[in-house]
C-alpha cells in the first residue's frame, strides 16, 4: 500500500470499530480499515490512539475577500453594512493576480489545518467578474489536494444591482457550481421573495445546488427562508438548497418557528450558521438584553434538518480575526448555542465534517474502505477534547499523501515534584 495510519481512533459518526483501528491507503483511496491490518505500506504512522478524523469542511465562506484586511482601510465600526460598504470602495481596486494570490495563501493555512474542503461565495455583481475569473483559477490549482466549490454570490441583490442577474449567468457558464442569493439584502420583501424565485427556477432549469444567504438580519420578519423552502419543494430542489445564515430565526415568535422547522425538513433545505461572525455582526442595534444572533441549530438539529458550521470570514472587511481552524467555529458554536450536551457537543464536530460534507454534496466522504484517502490525526482522543483543545492536526493526508504535519502540543516544567511536560489532556492514575 502506500499509507497505513495504525491505531487510530475513529469519530462516532464513523461505522462502529470495537477498538483502535489501522487504515489502509492505495491509489488515492481507502482500501482497508480494520484492526491489525495485515499489510505493509511505504509509508507506515503509527498515532498511538489519536482521532483520526475525514477532514474539515467549511460550508460557507468568502474566499474572494479573505486576507484582504485593511484595504482600502480598516472597518472601523465592525458592523456589517460598514464592511459592505468597505467592499464596495475596494472592488474596483481588485486585481486578479491578488486574488488569487491571497486566495492561495488561504488554501495553503486551511490544509495545515486539515480543511480540505471550501464552498466559498464569490461576488458577481462585478460587471468584470474579476473575483470569479480568480478563483475558477484557483480552483484549478488546488484541485489535486482540496475541494473548492464555488457559489455565484449577487452580493449587492440579483434584482437591486443592475446586470447582476445577467453576471450570475455568466459565471455559471464559466464554470461556477451552485447559484447563490441574498433576498433580504433586495430593496423590498416583495423582491426579495422574487429573487428566491427567479434563482431557483434557474438552478432547477441548470439542474444546480442553491446556497443562499438569507435573513442574516435582527430583524424577525426576514422570513425569506420560508418562501427559499417552499420554492425548493415547488420545483423538487429537494436535497440541493441550503440556507445560509438564517440570524432572524434567532429574534422569530416561537409558534411561527414551530411551523417553519416541518416546511424546511420536508423541503430537504439544510442550514448553515457561521457562529465566529452571526455572533460578531447581529444585536448591534441592541443594548440590553443583547441578542447573540445565531441561528436555532439545536431545535433545527432536533426537527430533522441537516445544519453545517462555516467559517465565514478570515481578515476581512467583516472580520479582522481568523486563521482557518474549523475546531474554533467548532468551538464558538458549541458555547453559543449552549450544546454542551455530550451528543450536542459531538453534534457540533459533525457540523465542521460530516454534515457540512453532506451539503456540498461531496463523494467518497468518510474513513471507509472506497472513499478518497484524506484524513486528518488530530492530537486528541476523541471529538469533545478536539474541540475543547482546537487540538493540533498531526498529520493531514490529501488523496493517500501526507501534505502536512505538526508536531504535538506540548510545555516543557520546571517545578520540583511535578511532571516535566503536559500536553493538556486528562490523565488519571
Amino acid at each position: 500500500m502506500d499509507l497505513i495510519i495504525r491505531n487510530a481512533v475513529l469519530p462516532r459518526s464513523a461505522p462502529k470499530q470495537p477498538g483502535p483501528v489501522d487504515i489502509g491507503m492505495e491509489a488515492g483511496r481507502i482500501v482497508a480499515v480494520e484492526p491489525k491490518l495485515a499489510a505493509s505500506a511505504r509509508e507506515e504512522i503509527d498515532v498511538q490512539g489519536a482521532l483520526v478524523t475525514p477532514p474539515f469542511v467549511d460550508a460557507h465562506f468568502h474566499m474572494d475577500a479573505t486576507l484582504s484586511y485593511g484595504l482600502p482601510r480598516v472597518n472601523a465600526s465592525g458592523t456589517l453594512l460598514e464592511g459592505i460598504a468597505l467592499w464596495g470602495e475596494l472592488k474596483p481596486h481588485l486585481t486578479q493576480e491578488a486574488l488569487v494570490e491571497r486566495a492561495l495563501q488561504y488554501c495553503d493555512w486551511a490544509v495545515a489545518r486539515g480543511l480540505l474542503a471550501i464552498r466559498t461565495h464569490v461576488d458577481v455583481c462585478d460587471e468584470r467578474l474579476l473575483a470569479v475569473e480568480a478563483l475558477l483559477e484557483v480552483k484549478r490549482r488546488v484541485a489535486p489536494y482540496m475541494d473548492l466549490q464555488l457559489v455565484a454570490f449577487p452580493q449587492d441583490g440579483v434584482l437591486r444591482s443592475a446586470g447582476a442577474f445577467e453576471n450570475l449567468k455568466r459565471a455559471i457558464a464559466m464554470g461556477v457550481d451552485v447559484v447563490g442569493g441574498i433576498p433580504h439584502f433586495e430593496r423590498t420583501m416583495a423582491d426579495g421573495a422574487e429573487s428566491v424565485r427567479l434563482l431557483c427556477e434557474f438552478a432547477a432549469e441548470k439542474g444546480l445546488r442553491v446556497d443562499m444567504h438569507c435573513d442574516e438580519s435582527d430583524d424577525p420578519m426576514s422570513r425569506h427562508i420560508e418562501t427559499l423552502a417552499a420554492q425548493t419543494h415547488r420545483l423538487g430542489l429537494h436535497g440541493r438548497v441550503t440556507g445560509s445564515h438564517l440570524t432572524s430565526m434567532h429574534s422569530m415568535d416561537n409558534y411561527y418557528v414551530s411551523k417553519l422547522l416541518p416546511l424546511m425538513r420536508e423541503s430537504g433545505v439544510a442550514a448553515i450558521a457561521n457562529p465566529l461572525i452571526n455572533i460578531t455582526l447581529q444585536g448591534r442595534s441592541d443594548t440590553y438584553p443583547k441578542r447573540r444572533g445565531m441561528t436555532r441549530v439545536p431545535e433545527m438539529l432536533a426537527a430533522g434538518i441537516n445544519v453545517a458550521f462555516g467559517y465565514d470570514c478570515v481578515m476581512d472587511p467583516w472580520y479582522s480575526l481568523g486563521s482557518g481552524d474549523m475546531l474554533e467555529v467548532a468551538h464558538m458554536g458549541l458555547h453559543v448555542a449552549q450544546m454542551t450536551g455530550i451528543d450536542a457537543m459531538h453534534a457540533c464536530f459533525d457540523a465542521v465534517t460530516a454534515n457540512a460534507a453532506r451539503i456540498l454534496g461531496l463523494e467518497g466522504y468518510g474513513i471507509e474502505a472506497g472513499c478518497e484517502a484524506n484524513l486528518v490525526v488530530l492530537d486528541a482522543r476523541d471529538a469533545v477534547e478536539a474541540i475543547r483543545l482546537r487540538a493540533g492536526r498531526l498529520v493531514v493526508g490529501s488523496r493517500g499523501k501526507v501534505v502536512s504535519r505538526s508536531p504535538a502540543a506540548r510545555a516543557s516544567l520546571s517545578l520540583e515534584g511535578r511532571p516535566t511536560e503536559v500536553d493538556f489532556k486528562l490523565h488519571r492514575s
